[in-house]
């Protein structure tokens, strides 16, 4: 137990969040007296930490939310971490991010600034937040473990949903026996990873744990690691959830399942998968209430919001937006449904699967097992009456070869393709066998996206003296760079709002509508780059171009931008 500083004390003391009766209480106990305050309610979290981070003159951090640098971690003895009360966070450069439990222990940050040759940056933490962190970093995670089955019952509130939507209760009090601790951890982790806004859960088996991580806003990060003879338990509950063979472990495979959670219904896809130590396991997570459904409201540039609109107003044609998984296309194709379905027009999709439900719209789920196939389900559905078309994905010759003909008589078509860019989405029709007139005759417009992670406003920092000449390099315009601009850069250690000095994403589209001189230019066989180059003198905001104009902004970083898109 680290002590508590009388500095720490008085500020508590004079600001009015304790009582001298109170803390005298709690120092009498064989605990920290903050953590015991904080157990029993009498010192409010928040407040503390604003007090204190304030009168230090340091930004105070939820170290919860905070992704660890593990060779930063081990790179400081864990028993001085422990005597002094502070945890490494990162290192960049010769600067060192670390947090704190006594923001005004100046000798400390002299010694690490000695002991490491680096400059030293403090970020505040109350005592017991860091030695949990501290405590969870050191051993595997295991007292992550540890406080997600505490506080399991709070997962009350789940409640699945079969297919025939009859709800069924997440039982924790039912489970016994063996799979008991697998059963509550599992649906632990699901809360978990809902309250996180999680796009993914994956659980993986290690040689001697499992390791559980999320992705969210794009990125990675582990939460804990689980011991591994949780592992068949673990996956059966998954499998029982999904309606899946638990007998079964040898073989991939696939299944969904619905939660009712907050008021709201949330759907997950589950894919097993064997691995080397056993099955590996990732759940998608498609949570309707954080669906933007409107274009305008979804921060494209307004010239690819223009190009967007035209393409989708247009009575016939074919819109195509591509990109590789988990980077917006199905959210921006139902924004694009949303904008253009009225009571005056029939629309229909063909998907697999069924992403979110739309109220009238009428969604055709793709079951290669049953016989209904993206090609098949087209077919029956161009004898459906339909005015406006949405495929899923354009996987073959032959879905392909049915849509660009139902753009060509009267339908507008929405779909989505796998390709790096726009340009790129012509060439790959044309090899996978279409005509190239055929492709120039259809296409209205082709989107590339991606999306960024937005730089948290609490606490995002302002870059001082940014290189002109290396940001000339990496694509921006000297026409940009001679009007006054501010770059931002995130905060490492993040705070309490945010993870890592990010916070939520944002889409970065690329719009290439096709003019009569690009439409030429694909009937005569011209290569993706020369497309490209036409495009780009025609106006077209490139994927790199669109992402800097967002960091003139202060919505991301340089590097973020650098990350997620390539070079023009």
């Amino acid at each position: 137990m680290v002590a508590v500083s009388s500095k720490v004390k008085g500020l508590l003391l004079e600001e009015g969040l304790i009582s001298e009766q109170a803390w005298a209480e709690a120092a009498r106990g064989e605990g920290d007296p903050i953590e015991t305050l904080l157990g029993n309610g009498e010192l409010h979290e928040a407040a503390m930490m604003e007090v204190l981070g304030r009168a230090a003159g340091i930004p105070p951090v939820d170290l919860r939310r905070v992704i660890f640098d593990e060779a930063t971690i081990e790179a400081v003895a864990p028993e001085l971490c422990r005597e002094k009360g502070f945890i490494p966070i990162a290192k960049n450069g010769n600067v060192l991010t670390i947090a704190v439990s006594d923001p005004f222990d100046v000798l400390l940050f002299d010694d690490l600034k000695r002991m490491t040759h680096c400059h030293v940056r403090p970020v505040f933490s109350h005592g017991p937040m860091v030695m949990a962190a501290l405590n969870g970093q050191l051993n595997g995670g295991q007292s992550r473990v540890d406080e997600l089955m505490d506080e399991v019952g709070a997962a009350e509130d789940l409640e699945v949903k079969t297919d025939d939507q009859e709800a069924e209760d997440i039982e924790f009090g039912g489970a016994e026996g063996e799979d008991a601790p697998a059963v509550k951890l599992a649906n632990a982790i699901i809360l978990q990873a809902l309250k996180d806004k999680a796009s993914d859960i994956h659980v993986e088996p290690g040689e001697k744990s499992l390791r559980i991580r999320f992705r969210v806003d794009g990125r990675m990060r582990e939460i804990m690691r689980a011991p591994k003879a949780l592992l068949p338990a673990f996956s059966s509950r998954l499998k029982i959830l999904a309606s899946l063979d638990i007998a079964e472990r040898h073989a991939p495979q696939d299944g969904k399942f619905r939660i009712k959670y907050q008021g709201r219904t949330v759907d997950f896809r589950l894919s097993i998968l064997p691995v080397v130590g056993g099955e590996k396991s990732v759940i998608r997570i498609l949570d309707g209430g954080n669906l933007s459904m409107k274009l305008d409201t979804m921060g494209f540039e307004q010239k690819s919001l223009d190009d967007v609109q035209t393409a989708i107003d247009s009575p016939y044609g074919m819109l195509l937006v591509t990109g590789p998984t988990g980077s917006g296309k199905s959210t921006t194709l139902y924004s694009c449904v949303s904008a253009v379905a009225t009571p005056e027009v029939n629309v229909t999709t063909v998907e697999d699967p069924v992403e979110y439900r739309m109220d009238g719209i009428n969604q055709v789920p793709v079951n290669p097992k049953r016989g209904t196939t993206f090609a098949g389900a087209l077919r029956s559905i161009l004898r459906q009456d339909p005015d406006i078309v949405l495929v899923g994905e354009i996987r073959d010759k032959e879905t392909a070869d049915i849509a660009i003909k139902a753009a060509l008589t009267g339908h507008l078509v929405l779909s989505t393709l796998h390709t790096n860019d726009a340009a790129a989405t012509i060439t790959r029709l044309v090899d996978m066998g279409i005509d190239p007139f055929m492709v120039s005759s259809s296409i209205l417009c082709i989107c590339a996206q991606r999306l960024g992670r937005r730089l948290c406003s609490n606490c995002k920092q302002q870059v001082e003296d940014p290189p002109i000449e290396e940001m000339l390099k990496i694509g921006f315009d000297e026409e940009d760079l001679n009007q006054p601009f501010e770059l931002y850069e995130p905060n490492p250690a993040g705070c309490a709002r945010c993870t890592a000095g990010y916070k939520g994403r944002f889409p970065i589209l690329e719009t290439l509508p096709m003019s009569p001189r690009l439409r030429r230019m694909v009937v005569e066989g011209k290569s993706k780059d020369e497309l490209k180059v036409q495009a780009i003198e025609e106006g077209m905001l490139t994927l790199r171009r669109v992402g800097l104009k967002n960091t003139l902004r202060g919505i991301t970083s340089i590097p973020e931008v650098l990350r997620i898109t390539l070079d023009d």
